[in-house]
């Protein structure tokens, strides 16, 4: 998209100094490509996840309608920050969505397994009481004088008595085996509970998992603070060292970062090279804790790339915010945010002093 933008931006200055159009036909194949490719991945989005797919599939086909008639730079801008916008949106609804349906199956099957048990709890019972039927009539066929009754009886309780024992045997193999395939479906759960919960690269909650425990501290009106850390310089990591320099970087920062935590904090990926930090406590007990993480994971990285070690200074800065009660989830995050921000530009204030003397 942003070659698009760089095409057309080249296009209609070529076509202005020249005024004459573009006659190469290279940008309206390259918009009507986009364009399909758009379509395409609402499709995608709707096979994906049906729940949700119409949405984006509706989204992303109003975002491309943009991109037909007369086309400008601007045009082509709004409709990137548009389309990520969506795409991200929808990637968020869909994975609490299926977080979600993962907790109902996981409920259920709890629900099975504890049926199950019941089951063979009652048929054990049972053997025992039938087992005591068993002794009473064999005390009774013992007497002499009964001996054809005696010898019916004893033939009536074995048979009962095999019975019932085949039956108990039959109901705990079956009760094995279901607790076995609940086992199973349990532990695939688990595997997917920690891709969705988990950020991929770090290691450290997704953001997902972490608006999901915010959301239910503000359900619970449980008090509790937010942090957000950023990377300085973080985009002059990339294009100085390399992706894969600046990747080694977040995955270093949140180890760091996680080692500096207390067992209660999530620590989440925010996005980027943003990090948040949710601590159960209030400001002023936050705000010590973020002052020991600031001296934690600030310093000299060793990170390896494609030039060999490379060892780089890293600062980053820090906003907190307290939940106060009624507060939604935007408004607290939106004040650790800008909070964030107000302490960026506070330290490169301070580094231009510095340079200044």
């Amino acid at each position: 998209m942003i070659s698009l933008k760089k095409y057309l931006d080249a296009a209609t200055t070529g076509a202005e100094a020249q005024d004459e159009p573009d006659e190469t036909g290279i940008l309206p194949a390259a918009i009507a490509a986009y364009r399909s490719a758009l379509n395409e991945m609402g499709g995608c989005g709707l096979d994906v996840c049906p729940a949700l797919g119409e949405e984006l599939k509706q989204g992303l086909s109003k975002s491309s309608e943009m991109l037909s008639g007369k086309l400008s730079p601007e045009r082509v801008a709004s409709s990137e920050t548009e389309v990520r916008r969506k795409l991200q949106d929808w990637g968020r609804k869909a994975a609490r969505h299926y977080q979600d349906r993962t907790e109902e199956v996981k409920g259920l099957l709890i629900v099975m397994a504890r049926t199950a048990e019941s089951v063979g709890e009652r048929d054990q019972r049972c053997r025992g009481q039938i087992n005591e039927v068993t002794a009473r009539l064999r005390r009774i066929a013992s007497l002499d004088d009964l001996t054809e009754i005696r010898a019916s009886i004893e033939k009536s309780a074995a048979e009962l008595k095999t019975s019932i024992d085949r039956m108990a045997a039959d109901g705990k193999a079956a009760i094995e085996h279901l607790r076995a395939e609940v086992s199973v479906y349990q532990t695939k759960l688990e595997e997917a509970e920690a891709m969705s919960s988990h950020d991929a690269l770090t290691g450290v909650r997704s953001r997902v998992f972490a608006e999901c425990q915010i959301a239910r501290r503000i359900a619970e009106d449980t008090p509790h603070s937010i942090a957000i850390l950023d990377i300085d310089g973080f985009k002059q990591v990339n294009d100085v060292h390399g992706h894969l320099v600046g990747d080694e970087l977040l995955k270093q920062f949140a180890g760091e970062l996680k080692s500096a935590s207390r067992s209660t904090d999530v620590i989440a990926r925010w996005g980027g090279d943003e990090f948040l930090v949710l601590l159960d406590c209030a400001r002023d007990s936050a705000s010590a804790q973020t002052d020991r993480l600031r001296q934690w994971v600030c310093g000299n990285y060793k990170l390896h790339g494609t030039n060999g070690l490379t060892t780089l200074k890293v600062n980053a800065s820090i906003g907190l915010a307290e939940y106060f009660k009624g507060e939604t989830m935007k408004s607290v995050i939106e004040r650790a945010d800008a909070a964030m921000y107000a302490d960026k530009a506070a330290s490169r204030r301070a580094n231009g002093v510095v340079a200044q003397r």
